[in-house]
């Protein structure tokens, strides 16, 4: 799939790492105090183009595909190891580029991240900027604040939760709107408050459709379970990976970290996919009559995404939480003018 030529002001790079080639996205000067952007699940670091231009004079924004997305050397993902083959491939493109420390930005996925590198690297980062994050706790599984699972084998969180028809059109490249659940309708009802669509919504499908599809890539394996909804982790694929069952241990050394990070979180007031009742939840779709056999509320109620991570970032240090209004889960690119209000005054404070 021919790759969309970057904006005026964006510059792409292959950069070589020990632990693989990774394709980079380049803006501002050189010697600018650096930005690296961390993409989300189905997307790529060309989403990040127009946030990127609009930094700040002076800062230099980078934006890595990361593993399994993207331009960047196809290499497995290790579900076992949580989020830490892509902290440990950001680190490794940071010491590659010679930067010490640097501001971070993850969206989504890429928020998940960031905990990892603010738990095991917390110093090489100047401040770290969170766009609808996952939930420390991983995505699906959990009950409550504190990410108790829902039971011991982590069921309804893994590679088996992906609508396999959405899987199968990212694997046949669609790029049709004929299916509810084709890459494109997928975009436009739950990345964005409808009726808003992307100027860039070509170049955006293309990017992401280069995500890593198969058993062993995306969405990942998985195992039968006896408990509802009978599906339960595997080890391989980015939806493991991000799984309670890999994460969870880790949100100690999260909070735990020193020296402190300074900490903004952006969500939107509309996200149906990072939310207290997630429609790419379980827990949520059942108790919304979506999924039969729901247990109930007592069992497998909605993941409180919202609340786990709040309840998180609080025993962590201090942070700032804002919400825009009448945006979904991308404010940076439905609302970018607030979004980089609030963004810009964050970074130039933090230096």
């Amino acid at each position: 799939m021919a790759k969309p030529n970057p904006l005026p002001g964006i510059t792409t790079q292959i950069v070589e790492t020990p632990r693989l080639t990774q394709h980079v996205y380049f803006s501002g000067p050189a010697d600018g105090t650096p930005v690296l952007f961390l993409h989300g699940n189905f997307s790529a670091a060309l989403y990040w183009e127009e946030t990127m231009l609009a930094l700040p004079e002076g800062f230099r924004g980078i934006a890595p595909d990361l593993r399994g997305y993207g331009w960047t050397e196809d290499r497995l993902i290790d579900a076992t190891r949580g989020m830490r083959d892509w902290s440990e491939d950001v680190l490794a493109l940071l010491d590659v580029l010679g930067l010490e420390r640097t501001h971070v930005v993850g969206w989504s996925m890429g928020g998940g991240i960031i905990y990892q590198l603010l738990a095991d690297a917390p110093a090489r980062f100047l401040s770290a900027t969170l766009i609808c994050p996952v939930s420390p706790y991983g995505f699906g599984g959990t009950r409550d604040v504190q990410g108790t699972p829902c039971y011991d084998d982590f069921a309804g969180s893994g590679g088996g939760t992906v609508n396999p028809t959405f899987v199968q059109l990212i694997k046949e490249g669609d790029r049709s709107a004929a299916d509810p659940n084709s890459p494109r309708n997928v975009i436009n009802a739950f990345y964005y408050k409808p009726p808003f669509q992307s100027a860039r919504e070509e170049d955006f499908l293309t990017a992401a459709l280069m995500e890593k599809v198969g058993d062993d890539r995306y969405p990942g394996d998985f195992v039968p379970s006896p408990n509802w909804p009978n599906v339960a982790p595997g080890v391989l694929g980015p939806v493991n990976a991000w799984s309670p069952k890999y994460v969870l241990k880790d949100v100690p050394a999260f909070i735990a970290a020193e020296p402190k990070v300074p900490l903004l979180w952006v969500r939107g007031d509309s996200d149906s996919i990072v939310a207290d009742v997630s429609l790419f939840d379980f827990g949520g779709l059942g108790k919304l009559g979506f999924v039969p056999g729901w247990p109930g509320d007592e069992v497998y109620p909605p993941q409180p995404m919202i609340g786990q991570t709040r309840a998180v970032l609080e025993q962590y240090g201090p942070f700032e939480e804002h919400v825009i209004a009448n945006t979904a889960h991308s404010p940076h690119i439905e609302k970018p003018a607030e979004f980089a209000a609030l963004f810009h005054e964050f970074l130039q404070k933090k230096g």
